[in-house]
């Protein structure tokens, strides 16, 4: 069994009277803080699971939102969220080793793991961002009725889901983008969607394989599926294209899917790149030996401390948004 040895300098790493809990003050005030930052996830989680209780029967199925892998075309539910995962909670690992190289004040072994580390960070915090633009740029595409509903459309035949680019009609029609330099007054819109209304009204009704499916989820935890007639009436309730998801509007369901979900998401991202920037301070530390000339790593633990919450509370993240 190792045997820690504490020297003098650590000592004077806590400069008050006895230590609480034997940690050093350093070490006490981080876990302040994870404590403290522990409490605003679980706040946001509980707003999370409230809302997708009381809006339970339009909330988007996970496996039918994050089905993408990069560089590949096809239905891969949750494979790269899993994927994300899996590089995090190395990160964490490689971390746990480093920690437990610089308790036995080997430098070289802690430039190693602490290097691993910040990949694993950055591989995850690219990844989310990829994500990100993913889930804002969409899918298929969707209608939304007058009442805020989103209407999805499906191939009678095959069950899959299909993109309105691939049925919509071709009018001869202009459509024009309000900005305020075009002389419409205090007035800017969003980006215009790849087709119109009217497109996608008359190709539907043009292509009698395509139905739509609505947003409720029936008892069989299925999207509710309407018929021919069911679909050609529900058309008539449509305002506007929906094209991927944004604070405003989400093609996938729920628009308070999307803002919790960049909310949390983006929360929890920040915290990685915050973790990551801290990793790479340190790291050059260690390389120039800065923790070997105070005779202890106790910097290295401290931020291992935060990287291990961080990969913590994405446990957490992951099971409430893609697993449940």
């Amino acid at each position: 069994m190792d045997t820690t040895v504490v020297t003098e300098n650590e000592e004077n790493v806590w400069g008050g009277g006895n230590r609480p809990l034997g940690a050093s003050y350093g070490k006490l005030m981080m876990w302040f803080f994870i404590v403290s930052d522990a409490l605003t996830f679980s706040g946001f989680l509980a707003s999370y699971g409230f809302s997708r209780f009381k809006f339970i029967e339009t909330w988007p199925i996970a496996d039918e939102v994050f089905t993408h892998v990069p560089f590949f075309h096809g239905n891969y539910p949750m494979i790269y969220v899993a994927f994300m995962t899996f590089v995090l909670i190395m990160s964490s690992v490689t971390m746990v080793l480093a920690v437990d190289a610089g308790h036995k004040m080997m430098q070289k072994k802690v430039v190693l793991y602490m290097f691993l580390t910040i990949i694993g960070g950055a591989i995850f915090v690219g990844s989310q961002a990829w994500e990100w633009a993913t889930f804002i740029k969409g899918d298929y595409g969707a209608l939304e009725t007058k009442g805020g509903r989103i209407l999805q459309f499906v191939q009678a035949d095959s069950g899959a889901r299909a993109a309105i680019t691939e049925f919509a009609a071709d009018l001869p029609e202009e459509r024009v983008q309000n900005t305020r330099d075009k002389g419409v007054w205090f007035t800017d819109e969003a980006s215009l969607t790849t087709v119109s209304l009217n497109e996608v009204v008359e190709g539907f009704k043009a292509n009698p394989n395509i139905l739509i499916r609505t947003e409720t989820i029936n008892e069989e935890g299925e999207k509710t599926l309407l018929n021919r007639e069911e679909s050609l009436a529900k058309l008539t309730d449509a305002v506007r294209v929906v094209e991927g998801a944004n604070l405003i509007r989400n093609e996938y369901g729920s628009r308070l899917f999307a803002d919790f979900f960049f909310f949390i998401t983006g929360f929890h991202g920040f915290h990685v790149f915050s973790g990551v920037v801290i990793n790479v301070i340190i790291f050059f530390n260690v390389i120039l030996g800065t923790y070997q000339r105070r005779g202890h790593y106790e910097m290295v633990e401290k931020v291992g401390l935060y990287w291990h919450f961080v990969d913590l509370v994405w446990v957490f993240v992951f099971t409430f948004f893609y697993l449940v």
